[in-house]
């Protein structure tokens, strides 16, 4: 009878829906502005156009209005099929059939995916003259002895192919200066940096025709704060003239393996904005020598902050060898997914071994090395190939000059222009005075002979990079950045690199996990702390309360920008830094987080006041607590105790950074078992407690606490507000079971009233945990994950969990912090006993963690709806310090049928295929992985979600192995001088997400590009953005009305990724923002070929439109004005009623004034 009336009642409210959305469908198409054309004159004049557009409007709400009820129907099925009729009349309870049954969220979703959105990923791509999967296919690797230039070849030239048109030679001094590598960032300034920029003003000033480029912001910025007026207008007039010229302009020359796209973007406007408000410079060349590998990423980054060309050199040598012989080395490089040639930038490519200058006047070392007049005798460098520079004078110049001029003709061979770049500098070069008159006055004397005798046919001089490129454009007769007739274009990536032998440089993708995870956990706080801190003063502006808020806070922002900037230098994120240098690097992570938690807490605190009339600011006394604390900056974080009692509510404000709305569990720690949680409106809901440990086997007992996790739904970008209480018993919260698995009976097992603990001895069975979504499979005997099975699919889909071990080899080669040198095979992880295994199973969560020597397993579902319910979070602690020549890796084993290829990302933003080489070595088939990689075949994808950097591979079919950390006794001999033993206990989170390809979509991606699904992006976002649970802090006079704060007027397109909302520097008072904003945004491409799934929230795709005056609530917008990626060119205006227009994969900034 029962089951009857709740059937009844729910198809009445299905019926009550049906017709209230078709009311509201209607009146969405009479009055729905967003929905309208863009303004600007495309409004349709015929009535039928007018006609054509209410149709389509009408179809798509029509099939977000069947979602919705089908949604509701499935829901309804659900609850009847499992017999699901709790026996007090309460939910979440268990059902019959072991699942558990949570109370209805209430507000069902849609997903509307329009076609058109699908057929980026589907649609044909122009072949490139250079596809570099094609290449690798093709190459050798064979490293045959090419004479005085080893891993190249023998050059040779006619004496008279210069006589109709000479030889332009453009010497280009530079210095390459570390942000920290084997000293601080503030060692190598006091040290050498600061001497380098004092020289330069001097010695460039002594003669005009001197050049220079320099590329390290970070250090420039520092130099120039520390200089007087005088100081600084003679540099201004340096760059303004034209002889030194800023290359890049980023903060740092940032790493491209590891890095986020995120912060590689914002440690170029960091950068640029600096430049632009110092010394109004905008940079035109790219200059990138010692980044180890290079990622596509770059050059569209590049593009879209408008520099024409750019420069990069740490490259395979085979490749080197292979683009040097068809005269490729200077090309355009295209996006893979580029339909047109909008992304093209002309790139140079460094044909030598090194940058050094040994290895770039020409193919001989031994002869370029006697050009490096720093290392004249009696100096404190010299030349190993045992012959030292001489001084240039009147009785050796005709000599020098020729045998000089060989080595620039045999270098210009490799290219097709009749123009030669030629580098000259090194590391921290140019830092005494002496060195700058050695180069210039010897290289001056060099150039005056070869000039003033035309027989040699040539014209030589000192240059910077973009005098270079303007050279090489104009002897093409094309526009600075075009592409020249005849040059190749390119597609694809450069890793992963070797510089000699089978040396690849794959170590430094896991180097040091524990940094690289803490950068991307401050990445975040950052992106989160502009979004909440330009919103907040967004607000205050309306509301007339600027001066009442604390704009201070911008100082902490610059900070932490600075902070995450530096931190991307290619020896930072890299873990190739001294131990000494990483502890620094550490410390201003850790200031920097604890400083974005103050601006995030402070925004937050502004914008949950009911009644903005009572906001109060006060810098001692916060308003809100930090989620998390960490005692050092090698320390894991703490989370914040709640401390509840009798007298009344704790309030928590949770902060989504995501811009979808979010359904998700969140977890707080408490100390009372009596928990209740209200929402804003004093909705009750559901509550599962659970344990905190000690130790694998005992509850933590010291203080009580207990984590309580609960479901949320949470709007986009907004903060949420709700109520804790200590109270009796709720029927809403439930205990986890929790259960250990013992092989040992001499463990003594602890448990903590009132959380339930039974124990029993382990079998070799297998078990499962399961939820709405997902059954997972477990092995008895190890703990770890052995299989996936979908709730809509009767098939279980093997995943096994395997670990296992690398060693380094026993001769003098080895393993260290840049180089991977493996000594054969993986071998299985073993320890003496069995694991203890815990299972804990619960309403909202369930998971399984397995205890082992050097690390512990945990993997965790979620029984909610939507995206965070179809992933498993996974994560791996681990500690391998007790070990020596170690390297731990986790594969992941499954029947897959992907052969030899497997798909990695770059930087978050793009994803590269890649094969399986047999006639590589091992270490060469690893690739970075900053943020996730995918199997796939005809029937399933399987993606491995990260959030940290790490390396990756696929040696078999089916399977994918990521290192999780390293640990090597030896220096690689790379300059570093130690190795990695550092090691500290280090959390690796993933995601692991199987998908299944939709009936009529087996084409499984073939050729240079491919892209992840909705729900795959977006369990990229769950894991990467982390809901921030900010607990209230008491106050004696009571806490003021709160309220939720959700910012978004209108739903942003789930294609969408709003990247940042970043407050800009105000032009006088740089302590404090302007009125403008910067919006950046991501339009990512989807593979709409695996099946989607309901996402927890409503989702909408709008072939790339979005109407930003329609976005913000309670906010007006006074400028819409689209920029470079960097800030620095502006277009004109749009209309504030505009809708902006983004390509699949594009990123666009906008300037905005909100107020």
């Amino acid at each position: 009878m029962k089951l009857k009336k709740q059937v009844t009642v729910c198809g009445g409210a299905i019926f009550c829906v049906a017709v209230f959305s078709l009311y509201l469908m209607l009146d969405r198409v009479q009055h729905d502005p967003a929905r309208r054309q863009n303004g600007g004159g495309n409004f349709p004049r015929s009535q039928i156009s007018v006609l054509q557009n209410r149709i389509e409007q009408l179809e798509q709400l029509l099939e977000e209005n069947h979602q919705i009820i089908s949604h509701i129907k499935d829901s309804v099925l659900e609850l009847t099929d499992t017999g699901a009729v709790s026996p007090s009349g309460q939910l979440p309870f268990r059902s019959a059939n072991g699942s558990w049954v949570l109370p209805f969220d209430g507000r069902p979703t849609f997903l509307s995916v329009k076609p058109q959105d699908c057929q980026f990923a589907q649609g044909h791509r122009g072949q490139t003259d250079l596809q570099m999967l094609d290449i690798y296919s093709l190459l050798k690797f064979d490293n045959v002895d090419g004479g005085v230039w080893k891993q190249g070849f023998e050059i040779t030239y006619e004496p008279g192919e210069w006589d109709s048109e000479p030889l332009q030679v453009f010497v280009v001094p530079h210095s390459h200066n570390d942000p920290g590598w084997v000293k601080t960032f503030d060692k190598y300034y006091t040290d050498q940096t600061q001497h380098i920029l004092n020289n330069m003003l001097v010695k460039l000033t002594e003669d005009p025709r001197r050049k220079f480029i320099w590329s390290e912001i970070s250090y420039f910025a520092k130099w120039w704060e520390s200089s007087d007026t005088h100081k600084q207008e003679a540099m201004r007039k340096l760059i303004l003239g034209g002889q030194l010229e800023m290359v890049t302009g980023g903060w740092v020359m940032t790493d491209e393996a590891n890095s986020h796209y995120f912060a590689m973007i914002d440690q170029l406007i960091e950068g640029h904005q600096w430049l632009e408000k110092n010394l109004g410079v905008t940079p035109r060349s790219g200059w990138a020598v010692d980044p180890f590998g290079h990622s596509a990423t770059m050059p569209y980054l590049l593009k879209r902050a408008n520099l024409t060309s750019m420069l990069i050199q740490r490259v395979h040598y085979s490749i080197k060898k292979h683009f040097s012989s068809s005269r490729s080395l200077e090309f355009m490089w295209r996006q893979a997914w580029d339909t047109s040639s909008n992304t093209d930038i002309f790139c140079h490519m460094m044909p030598f071994y090194s940058y050094d200058v040994p290895h770039t006047c020409g193919p001989d070392p031994k002869i370029c090395c006697q050009f490096d007049f720093k290392r004249l005798p009696g100096g404190r460098v010299n030349c190993p190939w045992k012959v030292p520079p001489r001084a240039i004078v009147d009785a050796n110049v005709a000599e020098r000059a020729h045998l000089l001029l060989d080595q620039y003709r045999k270098k210009s061979k490799l290219f097709r222009s009749k123009v030669v770049l030629v580098p000259l500098g090194d590391d921290f070069r140019y830092d005494k005075a002496l060195e700058w008159d050695q180069q210039f006055l010897n290289y001056q004397k060099l150039f005056d002979y070869m000039n003033s005798h035309p027989e040699m046919h040539v014209q030589a001089q000192f240059g910077t990079l973009t005098d270079y490129f303007s050279a090489v454009y104009k002897a093409s007769g094309v526009p600075q950045g075009f592409r020249p007739p005849g040059y190749p274009v390119l597609s694809g990536d450069f890793f992963a690199y070797a510089d000699r032998e089978d040396h690849y440089w794959s170590g430094y993708y896991t180097s040091r996990p524990f940094y690289k995870t803490l950068d991307r956990v401050l990445e975040s706080h950052l992106r989160g702390a502009e979004i909440l801190f330009s919103l907040a003063v967004a607000h205050a502006r309306h509301a007339g309360m600027e001066g009442r808020y604390p704009t201070s806070d911008y100082t902490l922002l610059t900070d932490a920008r600075r902070t995450v900037a530096l931190f991307q230098h290619h020896d930072a994120i890299a873990g190739t830094a001294k131990e000494n240098v990483v502890i620094d690097y550490g410390n201003r992570l850790l200031h920097s987080l604890q400083g974005l938690k103050r601006v995030i807490i402070n925004a937050a605190h502004f914008l949950v006041m009911k009644n903005k009339d009572v906001y109060r600011f006060y810098q001692t006394e916060p308003f809100l607590e930090t989620d998390d604390r960490r005692a050092t900056q090698d320390s894991l974080p703490q989370r914040t105790l709640i401390e509840l009692d009798q007298s009344g509510p704790r309030y928590l404000v949770l902060f989504n950074p995501v811009e979808q709305d979010r359904l998700c569990v969140v977890t707080v720690l408490v100390n009372s078992a009596r928990v209740r949680l209200l929402t804003e409106d004093g909705q009750t809901l559901p509550v599962q407690l659970s344990a905190q440990w000690s130790t694998a086997t005992q509850m933590s007992a010291e203080v009580f606490q207990v984590c309580a996790s609960f479901m949320v739904r949470l709007p986009a970008l907004g903060l949420a507000v709700f109520h804790l209480y200590d109270s009796a018993d709720s029927p809403m919260t439930l205990r986890s079971d929790t259960l250990l698995r013992l092989s040992d009976r001499g463990l003594t097992v602890h448990n903590v009233e009132p959380l339930p603990l039974r124990s029993q001895a382990a079998d070799p069975l297998p078990f499962y945990v399961s939820t709405q979504s997902l059954t997972l499979g477990f092995s008895g005997t190890t703990g770890l994950l052995e299989s996936i099975r979908r709730k809509d699919s009767p098939q279980e889909v093997k995943v096994q969990m395997q670990f296992v071990t690398y060693g380094t080899r026993s001769s003098k080669d080895k393993s260290g912090a840049y180089l991977f040198l493996p000594d054969g095979k993986a071998k299985p992880y073993s320890q003496k006993g069995p694991p203890v295994v815990r299972v804990v199973e619960g309403p909202l969560f369930s998971e399984v963690v397995a205890f082992y020597q050097h690390f512990q397993q945990t993997v965790r579902i979620h029984n909610v709806p939507g995206a965070d319910g179809l992933s498993l979070d996974v994560t791996i602690m681990v500690d391998i310090r007790e070990q020596s020549n170690k390297e731990l890796a986790m594969r992941l084993v499954t029947d897959i049928q992907s052969d030899d290829t497997f798909y990695t990302d770059l930087n978050g933003f793009q994803m590269q295929p890649r094969r399986h080489f047999l006639k590589l070595p091992l270490q060469a088939n690893f690739y970075p992985m900053p943020s996730q990689a995918y199997i796939q075949d005809s029937q399933y994808r399987l993606t491995l979600h990260s959030a940290q950097a790490l390396g990756v591979t696929s040696l078999e079919s089916g399977q994918l192995e990521v290192i999780l950390d390293r640990r090597l006794m030896q220096d690689d001999n790379r300059g570093l001088g130690q190795g990695l033993k550092d090691n500290k206990k280090t959390a690796n989170r993933f995601r692991f997400l199987l998908e299944r390809r939709s009936i009529g979509n087996k084409v499984v991606d073939s050729g240079p590009i491919s892209f992840p699904s909705l729900l795959s992006h977006m369990t990229s976002a769950i894991l990467n953005h982390e809901v921030l649970a900010l607990p209230v802090l008491p106050k004696k006079r009571g806490i003021p009305p709160l309220h939720t704060f959700a910012p978004l007027k209108a739903a942003v397109p789930c294609d969408f990724h709003l990247l940042n909302l970043r407050s800009i520097q105000h032009q006088q008072d740089t302590n404090s923002p302007s009125s403008y904003t910067a919006l950046i945004l991501h339009r990512k491409a989807l593979d709409c070929g695996l099946e989607t799934i309901n996402p927890g929230f409503n989702c909408t795709t709008t072939e790339g439109q979005l109407t930003v005056s329609s976005l913000f609530r309670n906010l007006d917008l006074q400028l819409l004005q689209p920029v470079s990626l960097s800030l620095m060119y502006s277009s004109p205006p749009l209309g504030n009623d505009s809708s902006v227009s983004l390509e699949p994969m594009e990123i666009s900034a906008f300037r905005l004034r909100l107020r």
